[in-house]
């Protein structure tokens, strides 16, 4: 195990450990992602969430477009997470069934005739914030419940949140890791079913259903794209922290376009890289990072990486970042404030970090072997996911208004 480190520069490694070919793709391709899509839209909610061109900021770069998917429209969530908590707890009770999940939808898994089959079910997990109020949103909408445990220094914000879709949620002593920790003794104590996107060992059906989910992110995109004129991105950055999210839309990519998917970038901060250290040590295995992991971006503070995840990481993506707190800062006051007509993009901490890590690497001059490392230049076509937009607005004014965290370069 190794305890996070601070510093004010970006770090990197490429993926010296990748395979021509990896990790088994199908459980996240299209058929698979057909499904959890199918079944979002069965939500009087759901909607295709806005895919921005920055034409400006793009130019501005030296690159040929930038997109941004904006998760801030999800479900009225303002983040992605839902889509992760709904399909899995979707696909938990069509296996109480005994039917497929294709075979239900919103309208029937509430019905008197179901819920009399399935009865009352406790859902628990661990989360920062989106997560949870996801699988408390679901919960609600579904008329069962949900459980939450939060990390210390979670933001009360979140919490309330969380309280207000009707879940049992509460802040604990320890970190996020350690909420998980408590997730599953309760579920083995009360006979409560855990929706969390770690995978361990015997837990693993639970974690591929969360990141199926995520998919819905990935085929919206490419439809969106090619109503651009745009087939497929040249680069993708995707932001890491148990490396489910990334996972599943790498996963995505990879499965559908085999050795010509887009060339990926996975991005930490530096307090919680556990998927960074992973590639650096270039073994094959994951490393945990422990400690507090006090870092902005709440969402990807994870010291323990699914395992699923990781192996798809390990095997198709490209180069892997670790980033101080100010990377994410920047994102966010550049999306905020956008150049000439591009639209503006409200993007929380862990939604912007991709943004600032791509602005860094197109002009600081320590990060040139990065950047030829992702082959970007003039003729890249950039897609970033801004998986949440201000879940925490005191924290997201204090660095957008009163300039918390200013860039280091």
């Amino acid at each position: 195990m190794i305890k996070g480190t601070m510093s004010n520069r970006i770090a990197w490694t490429s993926n010296r450990n990748k395979k021509a070919k990896g990790v088994f793709t199908a459980p996240f391709g299209t058929a698979e992602v057909k499904k959890a899509r199918g079944f979002h839209s069965s939500f009087p909610e759901y909607q295709e969430t806005p895919l921005d061109s920055l034409e400006s900021l793009a130019n501005s770069m030296g690159i040929a477009g930038l997109f941004v998917k904006d998760e801030s429209f999800r479900f009225g969530l303002n983040a992605f997470k839902v889509l992760g908590a709904s399909y899995a707890v979707a696909r938990h009770l069509s296996k109480r069934l005994g039917s497929d999940v294709s075979q239900l939808d919103r309208t029937k898994l509430v019905s008197p005739e179901i819920r009399k089959q399935i009865g009352d079910v406790t859902f628990v997990t661990a989360t920062d914030g989106n997560h949870g109020r996801g699988v408390a949103w679901t919960a609600r909408q579904l008329r069962q419940k949900a459980v939450v445990y939060m990390p210390k220094g979670s933001s009360p914000t979140r919490l309330e949140n969380i309280r207000a879709e009707g879940a049992n949620a509460s802040i604990i002593e320890g970190n996020y890791d350690d909420a998980v920790r408590l997730a599953a003794q309760g579920a083995r104590e009360h006979g409560w079913v855990v929706v969390q996107d770690t995978a361990w060992q015997g837990y693993e059906e639970i974690p591929t259903w969360i990141m199926q989910g995520y998919g819905t992110i990935a085929a919206e995109t490419l439809e969106q794209l090619g109503r651009l004129g745009v087939e497929k991105p040249t680069h993708v950055f995707l932001q890491a922290g148990v490396g489910s999210f990334a996972g599943a839309i790498q996963g995505y990519f990879a499965d559908l376009f085999g050795n010509e998917r887009p060339i990926t970038a996975i991005v930490e901060p530096d307090q919680a890289d556990c998927l960074y250290r992973s590639a650096v040590a270039n073994d094959g295995n994951p490393r945990i990072v422990t400690g507090e992991m006090t870092t902005i971006m709440a969402g990807l503070a994870c010291g323990e990486p699914n395992r699923i995840g990781w192996e798809l990481l390990r095997d198709y993506s490209d180069v892997f970042f670790s980033c101080p707190d100010w990377v994410a800062a920047k994102g966010m006051r550049m999306l905020g404030n956008p150049l000439n007509d591009d639209p503006r993009v409200i993007s929380g901490e862990s939604g912007a970090v991709t943004t600032g890590l791509l602005a860094a690497l197109m002009k600081n001059a320590y990060l040139e072997d990065a950047r030829a490392a992702l082959g970007l230049d003039r003729n890249s076509r950039v897609l970033l996911i801004s998986t949440e937009g201000d879940t925490d607005p005191t924290r997201y004014r204090s660095i957008v208004w009163d300039g918390e965290y200013p860039s280091y370069e």
